[in-house]
């Protein structure tokens, strides 16, 4: 019959919760970090890449579909990205 415990392998591959609360939250912070400078840059370039579509012109639905794209991933980006570096 099967034991419910743990065996020593289990032990040694799988520290305490309490042993990885700690790591987890200064990776999650430097995780944090990351997304909002990306967040940050990406709202300052996005606006370049207006720049072609609106010299084609929006005539077709397929480029306005994808202005309106990019203008919504510019507002994301730039509402993740407003606290970088506060």
């Amino acid at each position: 019959m099967a034991s419910s415990s743990p065996s020593s392998n289990e032990r040694q591959l799988f520290p305490p919760v309490s042993d990885v609360r700690p790591a987890l939250a200064q990776y999650g912070t430097g995780l944090k970090a990351g997304v909002t400078g990306l967040a940050f840059w990406s709202a300052i370039v996005l606006p370049f890449l207006y720049l072609p579509l609106l010299a084609y012109g929006l005539r077709s639905s397929s480029i306005v579909g994808a202005f309106v794209g990019l203008l919504a991933l510019n507002v994301v980006a730039a509402v993740i990205g407003h606290r970088y570096h506060d």
